[in-house]
């Protein structure tokens, strides 16, 4: 009697290895991912910042969030806030609308996707500059004209932001301070700073180091480092990057590459399942008769569901002469 009930414990743990089991929604962080503990500090250069020129005024706080992509989302960076009696007030724009394009007397029109690059255009202009601006409204599509005014102090410090990318490149990016910015010849928010590297990182073949900032990706400036990041998942075996590096700009060709694949489950039940994920492995054949089951730190091995050999790490070093 007591052999059949564990048999049959050992039929219901054999076919527990049939039923479905969820999948992860996201790949595993990558192992060897190396991020400097001095690259996670805010960068300090607020006194450079405030010595900056201020630029143009329009009185205008756009939003930070990179601009939807997808052929049916129109561009367009939303206005979070409008000052009083500036000229984005003048010209009759309101908190909610979009801005998408700007276009200045005597040059092209520039489409809006990211509030860097508003930024730009601000900086640039000269005081009395007048901007055509095309503005969608609850959907209406509208224009205003908005006239630049000098601005009187620096605008105010964004905190940098990182963005991981860890399936095609295996880097961590953040987002530049003004200053770095600037000096990329970006408007502020632009740029994307490399803060961490994988030790498997293509990139570092291809000569990029810590610090360098990428201010475009295939002769698109990089307005926000969501831009790097969606050209890099579209991009086939390589891409073509602008990196600004002590003053100098550098355009490389950096290779991308895929996540590695491996077998992490076998399973015939109720003869053979096998399992493996990070830092652990076990194996089971003929309804457990045998399992093996291992950890960096200890191994686990059972016999006729009777007999079980445990070992592993003790609490000690091993003394050495």
């Amino acid at each position: 009697m007591r052999t059949a009930a564990l048999a049959a414990l050992a039929l219901l743990a054999g076919c527990s290895a049939i039923l479905p089991r969820d999948l992860p929604k996201e790949s595993p962080p990558l192992a060897d991912l190396e991020e400097p503990l001095d690259l996670f500090a805010e960068p300090d250069d607020e006194a450079e910042r405030i010595a900056l020129a201020p630029g143009g005024f329009t009185g205008l706080t756009l939003s930070e969030a990179p601009a939807l992509l997808g052929e049916d989302v129109p561009p367009g960076v939303e206005v979070i806030a409008v000052a009083e009696n500036s000229p984005a007030d003048a010209a009759g724009i309101l908190p909610g609308d979009l801005l998408y394009t700007v276009l200045a007397p005597g040059g092209e029109e520039r489409e809006i996707r990211n509030a860097s690059d508003f930024r730009k255009i601000e900086l640039d202009a000269a005081p009395g500059t007048a901007l055509r601006i095309g503005i969608d409204r609850a959907g209406v599509e509208a224009a205003a004209t908005l006239t630049i005014a000098a601005r009187k102090r620096s605008s105010p410090r964004t905190a940098v932001e990182r963005y991981p990318e860890t399936r095609r490149a295996g880097v961590v990016v953040r987002t530049a301070t003004e200053v770095e910015a600037r000096r990329a010849g970006l408007g502020p928010g632009g740029g994307a700073v490399v803060v961490g590297l994988s030790k498997a990182s293509p990139w570092r073949g291809a000569g990029l180091v810590y610090g360098d900032l990428i201010a475009a990706v295939e002769g698109e400036p990089v307005s926000h480092p969501q831009v790097l990041l969606d050209a890099i998942r579209e991009a086939d075996e390589e891409i073509g990057l602008a990196v600004f590096r002590n003053g100098e700009l550098l355009e490389v060709r950096a290779p991308l590459t895929t996540r590695a694949r491996e077998t992490r489950r076998v399973s015939i039940p109720p003869l053979y399942f096998y399992e493996s994920e990070r830092g652990r492995t076990e194996l089971s054949i003929l309804l457990g008769l045998f399992r093996h089951r291992s950890t960096e730190a200890a191994r686990d091995v059972r016999f006729l569901w009777l007999f079980s050999f445990e070992s592993g790490d003790a609490d000690r070093l091993i003394e050495v002469d």
